[in-house]
């Protein structure tokens, strides 16, 4: 090996190959998942060339999560793949005990992939409740997770919540995409906005795709942000206003008083079901980023048809449909469902043959890949805008 002399004459080893350096083997990545998906998790590592790491968790009798890790762990880059589902607690417990479980096995880094976050929807002081998406990420910053890989947040602020890295990644380009191939005469469509909280959203399917926007304005019932709130409490009755100095005719002059107490806030009245915007003959597109409990959707879908559209679709990246939701869309006027598999609705598929899956397993594998070889993640979320 030829030695190299510095202008000081002192012998310094060769330079290395910085290729060499940055090279890491496959070897160094583990796969792991909990029960929530592993239809998802065996996709992703097959899209990788990997096998899906030797990882079980099961019950015990009285509920209790085990969890048994069966290859080393120690000094490798583990990747934990775990949604959300309608068992969301189990989930959680799962995902917690496994990220503890490499963390006290030595390994280098722990990545939660959570493609639907629980408590997703509860990043919100409501009554005299509490920030239940904040004290999730602070279990999951405790339980020895390094960095956390989700997809279209409730709400983007909740990445502020962690402690750690969180890349959101976006599922639009795959809905844009279906829009575009599989929606006969889309140019024809409007994007819809069920109500002024997605507008938002819809205004960005509908500038990328170059379509019109309708918003449905009004409520059935009351919104979150319109519940009764446990700390209303009455001001005292009796005038106690500490003496200050005194205040001088000018100032008195334009200062304005309240009779008693402090002033209510005045209720707001919901206006009934209304459509912004020109939906006759033409194909509406509704957008979200979770379809749950869908009596809001088959509302807005029935007003819809009743202003003349053509045909509806329902398009969202989580289809988490809880209870008779596959009922209530097969009886609905909504003609096609469109969600992402970033939670497994096989059984709501057998249930609703309008519902139809869009994979996404090659994206969570590209951000897998680029997070482990210390690549930009830039190219995922190109030309993403604060209306993503």
């Amino acid at each position: 090996m030829l030695l190299q002399r510095n202008k000081l004459g002192s012998v310094r080893p060769p330079k290395r190959c910085r290729s060499d350096m940055d090279n890491i083997s496959t070897s160094d990545i583990v796969i792991i998942n909990g029960n929530s998906h592993p239809d998802l998790a065996n996709m992703v590592a097959e899209r990788m060339g990997l096998k899906n790491g030797g990882c079980s968790v099961f019950h015990k009798s009285n509920r209790e999560t085990i969890v048994e890790i069966s290859d080393s762990v120690r000094g490798k880059d583990i990747y934990i793949i775990q949604t959300g589902t309608k068992d969301a607690n189990n989930n959680i417990m799962e995902l917690l005990i496994m990220a503890y479980a490499c963390k006290t096995s030595s390994a280098r880094s722990i990545v939660g992939v959570i493609p639907y976050l629980p408590y997703s929807k509860q990043c919100k002081m409501r009554k005299r409740g509490c920030i239940v998406s904040k004290l999730l990420a602070k279990m999951m910053c405790t339980s020895g997770l390094t960095h956390i890989i989700t997809m279209d947040l409730h709400q983007k602020e909740i990445q502020g919540f962690f402690d750690i890295p969180v890349d959101n990644l976006r599922a639009s380009p795959f809905l844009l995409q279906y829009i575009q191939e599989s929606i006969p005469d889309y140019r024809n469509s409007v994007i819809v906005a069920r109500n002024p909280g997605v507008a938002k959203k819809a205004n960005s399917y509908a500038e990328r795709l170059r379509l019109g926007l309708a918003v449905i304005h009004g409520e059935q019932k009351e919104a979150e942000s319109d519940e009764v709130d446990g700390r209303y409490s009455p001001p005292p009755t009796r005038n106690s206003t500490p003496q200050h100095a005194p205040i001088s005719s000018s100032s008195r002059q334009r200062t304005t008083s309240v009779s008693v107490g402090v002033p209510e806030h005045i209720c707001k009245v919901k206006p009934p079901l209304t459509i912004v915007g020109d939906v006759n003959g033409r194909i509406a597109i509704m957008v979200d980023d979770l379809i749950d409990d869908v009596q809001a959707f088959v509302a807005a879908a029935e007003m819809l048809k009743e202003n003349g559209a053509c045909k509806i679709y329902v398009l969202a990246t989580h289809g988490l449909l809880s209870s008779d939701a596959p009922r209530l869309l097969d009886e609905s006027p909504i003609d096609e469902i469109v969600v992402t598999n970033t939670i497994p609705h096989e059984i709501q598929k057998l249930q609703c043959h309008k519902i139809k899956t869009i994979d996404i397993s090659i994206l969570i594998a590209e951000a897998i890949r680029r997070i482990h070889n210390k690549e930009s993640m830039s190219y995922l979320f190109r030309n993403v805008t604060l209306e993503d």
